[in-house]
């Protein structure tokens, strides 16, 4: 990887990250591209940066973090189940990870899925309610989902939260204190694993990972504050129709055998 190509990764985390997407399925498909998707230290890298993207997140919101144990506690609430499975069914989670075509289709079939959900959920502009234990398990749960690749954490966790009576500000900003403890265990995880492996991280390794934080700290800023107000304001129905062009454009390239293969 060069550092050209750590900057782009980098950028395409930090303004996929918190957008219902899928960050995970645009790092596959801009890896696989430059040709780099298979090497073991990025695969480790997609996943690593993601720290500089929580990280704005805490900045943004550092009032939110020093509240009150409650707010950490529902956090712990809404993390667990995606932290069970996720160790539980780890390997199947890695296979995943290397079908292009089930990123294709999960964002084709989320993309018909969000033309109709502020339609569905338009009641909801009307409440105040925040969240509650209950609910924090609910999405949670909902996150699950988002270990397939293509479907989008954020997709999940805000479609959670829409589906226990919150607005969109609030669901969305919920999903976004969520990804800080579920994006911070899995860079974590990810990290043991190459090093365990016998992955090498020497200053070239150092430099890129540092030079990727930073870039996806940045731009997630600017994601994060623009995604608020346009989905306040236009719901989500931009973002279905950028998901059904996307997953269509991946599974006639996969099937023609254009570029897309990462194994």
């Amino acid at each position: 990887m060069t550092i050209l190509q750590a900057i782009i990764l980098a950028i395409i985390e930090g303004i996929t990250e918190f957008l219902p997407i899928s960050s995970t399925g645009h790092m596959i498909i801009g890896s696989s591209l430059m040709g780099i998707a298979s090497d073991p230290f990025t695969k480790m890298f997609t996943v690593a940066i993601q720290l500089g993207a929580i990280l704005s997140v805490i900045v943004l919101y550092w009032k939110r973090f020093f509240q009150s144990f409650d707010f950490y506690f529902k956090l712990f609430v809404a993390f667990l189940p995606a932290a069970i499975v996720g160790f539980l069914f780890n390997d199947t989670i890695d296979a995943l990870l290397e079908r292009v075509d089930v990123v294709g289709y999960t964002l084709l079939l989320g993309g018909i899925f969000f033309l109709f959900i502020d339609k569905i959920f338009q009641e909801n502009e009307k409440s105040d309610k925040q969240v509650d234990y209950p609910s924090a398990l609910k999405i949670g749960i909902f996150q699950i989902i988002a270990m397939i690749p293509g479907v989008s954490r954020s997709a999940a966790t805000i479609i959670g939260g829409l589906s226990q009576k919150l607005n969109k500000k609030t669901a969305a900003e919920f999903s976004f204190f969520l990804a800080v403890p579920t994006m911070f265990a899995a860079t974590l995880w990810k990290m043991y694993k190459y090093f365990d492996e016998g992955g090498a991280f020497g200053s070239n390794e150092i430099t890129l990972f540092a030079v990727g934080n930073v870039v996806a700290f940045i731009v997630a800023m600017i994601a994060i504050k623009s995604f608020i107000s346009f989905l306040t304001k236009h719901g989500f129905k931009l973002f279905g129709y950028y998901r059904i062009v996307l997953g269509i454009v991946i599974l006639v390239l996969y099937y023609l055998g254009v570029g897309l293969s990462i194994v």
